[in-house]
Order: structure tokens, then sequence, then C-alpha cells
């Protein structure tokens, strides 16, 4: 994997994008992890990496050991924006678009459907073509913590750690029948609705739409300038409709990783659980759930409320202090 323009450890190069900020580059000090994180210095620089031919956008700032973000289903790297500056002082910080999301641009068609396997791969080749060999502490949010998983169990000689952010759950998950043609029906339906204007018309009041209603705070933090550039795009409908119609069929891979791949040994894992504090059945199911993830994965469970499935934006703070503590494992 080569990259384009590729950033540093320390900083990205490359063209600036001028629509906004993808969280502050460095802050004066440390602060308490509860309180407050300092104010912004500025938006970290765009750069872009070139994996399998395809462009995708990253951001890095930061100093000290490395950690990843990356996002569940839809998601763009502004969603970390709230996350990074608690990590800045004492990580270097990657966050990256899959393709098709935020500022990167999509795969070829011919391009096979999303896999597990195939996000682990695309994590390392980021972090590759980005200079980074080393160890890499991986964080992933919701449907992403399959990836963030698949990532430690086919490259343990790459991970510090591993954490999962309200990551998604699957007991018993069986795949789907027809992938490549449930595949072409998403991109064929994608297509069809871009060439109407739906994505235009609709994609960044969905996106609003389904920000608010995952977090306690009933409100999408999200810079607006940008949510209406990424979310406009029918690249990034293709993206989820390719990504949302594998969903099982990677739980089902995932499955079949655990008997076959084990985590590393003293690995350390954290499952940070959200609780909107609503304490109703599908509340105590899903927390259940969670649990039961740390206990499969030998895990530290922590359970964090009042928040929704959006941690990152109800508490940025818990989200931080579960990656740093994490990474301070051994490895």
């Amino acid at each position: 994997m080569t990259g384009a323009r590729g950033p540093t450890a320390h900083g990205a190069g490359g063209p600036e994008d001028p629509n906004g900020p993808g969280g502050p580059e460095d802050r004066e000090g440390p602060e308490d992890r509860e309180g407050s994180p300092p104010s912004r210095s500025g938006p970290a620089p765009a750069a872009f990496v070139r994996i399998d031919g395809t462009p995708l956008h990253v951001r890095v700032e930061g100093l000290g050991p490395v950690c990843l973000l990356t996002g569940g289903l839809g998601s763009s790297w502004f969603d970390w924006d709230l996350v990074v500056p608690f990590l800045t002082p004492y990580r270097t910080v990657v966050r990256f678009d899959r393709p098709g999301y935020g500022l990167s641009a999509s795969e070829p068609a011919d391009r096979p459907a999303p896999t597990a396997a195939g996000e682990a791969g695309r994590i390392r080749a980021v972090l590759d073509a980005l200079g980074l060999p080393g160890r890499c502490t991986v964080a992933g949010h919701s449907l992403a913590g399959f990836h963030a998983e698949a990532f430690a169990r086919l490259y343990p000689e790459r991970t510090a750690g591993l954490v999962l952010v309200d990551g998604s759950v699957e007991p018993d998950p069986r795949p789907r029948p027809a992938p490549g043609l449930r595949d072409l029906a998403a991109r064929t339906t994608a297509a069809a609705a871009t060439a109407v204007a739906v994505p235009y018309l609709l994609g960044p009041t969905v996106r609003r739409t389904v920000a608010r209603a995952t977090t306690v705070r009933h409100e999408d933090l999200a810079p607006a300038p940008l949510v209406r550039r990424c979310y406009r795009t029918g690249r990034s409908l293709r993206a989820l409709l390719r990504e949302n119609t594998h969903y099982l069929d990677m739980a089902a891979e995932l499955a079949a990783l655990r008997r076959t791949a084990p985590l590393p040994a003293g690995l350390p894992v954290t499952v940070l659980a959200a609780d909107d504090g609503l304490s109703g059945p599908r509340t105590e199911e899903w927390l259940a759930a969670q649990r039961g993830l740390a206990d499969l994965l030998g895990a530290e469970y922590r359970r964090t409320a009042p928040a929704g499935h959006l941690l990152m934006f109800d508490r940025p703070d818990a989200v931080a202090s579960a990656v740093l503590d994490t990474s301070r494992g051994p490895g």
C-alpha cells in the first residue's frame, strides 16, 4: 500500500480541508478527564492516503503512543471531535473515513462486499501508509467494533489494546444467503436514489434525526456544514447500504474468527456500554448483551450513564478515559 500526500505520525500533510475542523492538533496541558477539555487550537489538516487505489481521508494529531478511532455505520471522522482533545496530549490519534464516508472516495464497483477481515486489513493499511508500523490501540464504535476486534485477532503483533464503544453484539449470527446479489441490490438502490437526488434532499436530515435519537442530549453536535457536505452524496448512501446489507455476514465472520484466531494473551480490552438511564427492558437487555460481550472477551466492563449510543457526543471524557486506560496495558 502506498500513501499519497501521507501525513507523518505527528501531523497531517497535504491540503487542509477548509470546510471543517477535525479536532485540535494539541492543547496546552493535561486536564482532569472528568472536566471540560481545553479550547481548541485549530483544526487538524486533512490528508489522503491511497489504499488499494482508493483515496481515503485521514486525520492525525497529538503525540505519544498511537490509537486509532473508527466509527460505526454511517459515521464520519468528525463524530469523534469531542473525544480527540482529551487524547492528544498523551496519544497520537488517527481517524479515517471508510470508503464513501466523510471525505473518502467510493471504492470501484467491482470491489468485493465489506467484510470484517477486509476492514481489519484496511486499518492496517492506513497505519502502514501513515508510517505507523508499531502497535496501536484500536477503538471501534458500534459496527466498527467488529472491525476493531477482527484487527486485534488477525494482527496481534500490531495491537496494543482494544476498546469497543457500545459495540455491536450478535450472540448467534448466521450469514445470509446470496451475498453477491444482496450487494448488487444495495448498490443498485443507492444509484437509483442518487439519480433522483434523494441523498441531496434527505441525507443531512436523516443523519441529524438518527443522531438526535441516539443521544441523551437529543441533538446532533456535528458541524452543520460538514453534515451537509458529507451526507448529501450518493457515495455515503451507497457505503451505508452496503455495510448494513452485510452486517450479519460480518457478525458471523467474527464469530468464526473467535474460534480460530484468539486475542493476544494479556491484551487489554475494554467494553464501554451506554446506559441511557431509562431502566426499561430494552436498556437492560442491551446492557446485559454488553456485559456478555465483555465476559466473552475477558474484557473490563464499563457502564456509562446517562449516555446514548453515540457515546462520543454524550460522554467524550468517558470514551477517552477508556482508550487511555486500555492503552496503558501490556504490549
